[in-house]
């Protein structure tokens, strides 16, 4: 845990509420008598946020940010048929690396981008929203054909061979990593979780991190197409 690690306040603050109140020393600051020490120990714990407490919004100038990323892919779409950016020229897009099997960040990213698609309704009718595979062996076209639309009906899967899911990793700058199979061989991956937002020239305007709400996910698309 860095200095700069968000949780490190919480952690030291649950550490000298567990701590004795009779120490003469603790995070740091030497006490003479344990009745200064428990007068410290009082004070940090009346000053260390509480659980229920939520964080302060973050400005609107630090989300979303800018990106310098050249968009491009040439995969194949669960219809079957090759989709590269230029398919989608003048419709702006919102792509996401992962998986169809994944029950991790993508089962929170891709949920809260349907819900905020349909939070903006008509507003949004030309965004085509894309989840590029990063496990090709099990999102087959016809694998994604079955798991996308039940995410949403607009969602549209793209995946193809290791090389060109490569090529179109490296264009967005993401990585991802297979770690391990589960005992049923289900695939365990370590990859991007950003959300790309581009414009309808395949130029990304933003990303999206998946931590925010689909309120907050809306209302940012919005400001951009």
């Amino acid at each position: 845990m860095t200095r700069g690690d968000p949780l490190s306040a919480g952690f030291l603050a649950g550490a000298l509420l567990l701590a004795p109140l009779g120490a003469t020393a603790h995070d740091g600051v030497e006490h003479k008598t344990p009745e200064e020490a428990a007068a410290h120990a009082a004070k940090t714990r009346a000053e260390a946020p509480q659980a229920s407490e939520a964080p302060p919004p973050l400005p609107d100038a630090a989300l979303p940010f800018p990106v310098e990323i050249e968009a491009a892919f040439d995969l194949v779409a669960q219809t079957g048929t090759r989709r590269s950016e230029a398919d989608f020229a003048g419709r702006p897009m919102l792509i996401f690396f992962g998986y169809a099997s994944c029950e991790a960040i993508c089962s929170v990213a891709l949920p809260r981008l349907a819900a905020a698609l349909d939070l903006l309704g008509d507003e949004a009718e030309a965004l085509q929203p894309i989840m590029i595979t990063v496990d090709p062996v099990n999102d087959t076209p016809e694998a994604l054909a079955e798991a996308m639309p039940k995410i949403h009906p607009r969602l549209l899967g793209l995946t193809g061979s290791e090389a060109e899911l490569a090529a179109a990793r490296a264009a967005f700058q993401v990585e991802a990593k297979k770690l391990h199979e589960m005992i049923d061989g289900t695939p365990i991956y370590s990859h991007g979780s950003f959300i790309y937002l581009l414009d309808g020239d395949a130029k990304v305007l933003t990303v999206l991190p998946p931590i925010l709400g689909e309120d907050r996910i809306a209302e940012l698309i919005l400001k951009y197409i």
